[in-house]
């Protein structure tokens, strides 16, 4: 009897646990829509998204800008909003129960802007959400392309707690001066408060005992007024060569200043310190300060600004939280190091709307101890390689080309596309080093006199976008200029597109139906044709292909959580 009794109770408390499980009352979800001044929204349409951003239910906001979403089984939702003349607003991991209140804020485009950098790096490249660089105050809202939806100013539901994201990547890479090789990167991004962020990345060689870059980046946000910013970043390589002397460390350690006065003008003005050395007993260390500031105006959907910087743009294509973005590049001369470097100030006008942008500066520049590169094949016993910077991991070497000056004009415009999709196009015309062909051998120092400064344009052509059900995210990019040039038009372009072909693929891979960890697949070709190759063969029998950018492949699979 007391069996039966026991069992007859576990199979009430079995049963009410059920229905406390499965069986729990729906409720409902209400709130206002409003304008960034307060002013309630009417017809304004509201979406209750799944998990995977599907919608579940859909309705409008009446006269007062109110909404009801009635029986709503409780659980977590994304909700957004969608009203005529805004960006879409989306609010994230909300957890719904009874009677739920979700109030939601659209905003114009221009609105939205004055939450980015001054100078976000591309229009046309597919950035990661977590980058902090993309990112303003952790309390406030940032812009995210959504995987097969619109633009849209997404804050999530946990207000302003700390955020803590981080990266595994395991990636192989060939053609690329000082990368290639396995390479293992981790980086990790953290928003400890309301104001302030950091970000630090460290990614080395498994087969190397001591090559690594590694950078950290500080972000303090001092609301209306502005931001301060600073980044430390060092790169070791223990392979490289020159004067006979392995190994080369950099370091750069980079700090401004944002400055906001009024919604309409803002300033910028900092410095980069940099330091190269030869790691092993060689004396030789090479140092600089390379300042830059700027200060523009904005008004409903233009702008005018003034830029002067020192620092040339390194690593194209490389993202904000790489360490090669914040390092100039080193060359040699002679077996001893050089950075280069410059003098660059410009005059540009942009004017955006929601859908295109069109932007038009003029330019003028010196460039000192400018970055020539080439494919070697060293013949035995050559004496080119102590008088290069050389790279033996991928074949590459640097050296400097005659310093010069330039004078030009650069243009772009770019537009959204149905489907989420953009396309830009770019011209630039200014001067660039050109190596003329040559049928006799000569030595590397009477190669490099002959270079010399030549008028040039370029043209080029970028689209990026999500494939047709699917979610594989892709960027194509095409820039053409004169195949004898060896040097970029226009070289302190931050968001050029790079040289000739190029294609990069970022394939989801789901492992839940939650958006909490996901692999990445991550495929970029650079140069995808080869295109730009300048053959020359030295007195010592040593042969060097110089190009403005040579072919190189990196691929690899990441892991966001």
């Amino acid at each position: 009897m007391t069996k039966t009794v026991h069992l007859v109770a576990f199979a009430v408390l079995i049963a009410f646990g059920s229905a406390s499980l499965y069986g729990a009352a729906p409720g409902s979800v209400s709130g206002t829509v409003r304008d960034s001044t307060g002013v309630p929204q009417i017809g304004a349409e509201v979406q209750m998204l799944g998990a995977d951003l599907t919608v579940i239910a859909s309705v409008y906001t009446d006269a007062d800008g109110r909404f009801i979403i009635p029986s709503v089984l409780p659980g977590r939702y994304a909700f957004k909003a969608i009203g005529a003349w805004f960006l879409p607003s989306l609010r994230e991991n909300i957890r719904v129960r009874a009677n739920t209140v979700v109030n939601l804020t659209l905003n114009t485009l221009y609105e939205a802007m004055q939450w980015l950098p001054a100078e976000p790096r591309s229009g046309n490249a597919q950035k990661d959400d977590w980058a902090w660089t993309l990112r303003s105050a952790a309390n406030r809202p940032l812009l995210r392309w959504l995987e097969d939806g619109p633009l849209v100013v997404v804050s999530d539901g946990s207000g302003a707690h700390p955020r803590l994201k981080a990266r595994l990547m395991a990636s192989g890479q060939e053609g690329t001066f000082g990368e290639s090789g396995e390479r293992i990167a981790a980086a990790i991004e953290d928003t400890p408060s309301d104001s302030r962020e950091l970000l630090a990345r460290v990614e080395f060689d498994p087969s190397s005992n001591a090559g690594m870059e590694s950078m950290l980046g500080f972000r303090q946000d001092l609301g209306f007024a502005g931001s301060v910013q600073s980044v430390a970043a060092v790169a070791l390589h223990p392979d490289m060569t020159a004067a006979g002397a392995a190994g080369v460390d950099e370091a750069a350690i980079r700090s401004w200043e944002t400055i906001h006065l009024g919604d309409e003008f803002e300033a910028e003005a900092g410095s980069t310190q940099v330091l190269a050395r030869l790691s092993s007993a060689s004396p030789d260390t090479v140092a600089a300060i390379l300042p830059f500031a700027s200060a523009g105006w904005r008004g409903a959907d233009s702008a005018i600004r003034y830029r002067m910087t020192t620092f040339l743009p390194g690593a194209p294509g490389a993202e904000d939280s790489q360490a090669r973005s914040w390092l100039p590049d080193i060359t040699a001369r002679n077996g001893s190091l050089a950075i280069e470097h410059g003098l660059h100030q410009e005059l540009g006008w942009a004017r955006n709307t929601d859908n295109s942008g069109i932007g038009v500066l003029v330019f003028a520049d010196r460039i000192d101890d400018p970055v020539v590169e080439a494919m070697s094949h060293f013949a035995a016993g050559n004496s080119t390689a102590s008088a290069v910077l050389f790279d033996p991991m991928s074949g590459l070497v640097r050296a400097v080309g005659p310093e010069f000056s330039d004078a030009g004009v650069t243009a772009n415009f770019e537009h959204r596309l149905p489907g989420g999709n953009q396309f830009r196009v770019e011209y630039a015309y200014g001067n660039a080093l050109v190596m003329p062909s040559s049928a006799q051998s000569a030595t590397l120092a009477q190669l490099l006199a002959g270079a010399h400064p030549r008028a040039a344009q370029s043209y080029a052509l970028s689209l990026s976008g999500t494939l047709d059900g699917t979610q594989i995210r892709w960027r194509a990019s095409y820039r053409w200029q004169p195949e004898d040039t060896v040097t970029q038009v226009a070289p302190f372009t931050a968001d050029a597109a790079e040289p000739y072909l190029n294609l990069n693929l970022r394939q989801p891979i789901h492992l839940s139906r939650d958006s909490s960890g996901h692999f990445y697949a991550l495929v970029d070709v650079r140069n995808l044709l080869a295109q730009g190759y300048r053959p020359y063969l030295l007195s010592d029998g040593s042969l060097l292909i110089f190009a403005q950018d040579q072919r190189g492949i990196s691929a690899g699979l990441a892991f966001n959580f």
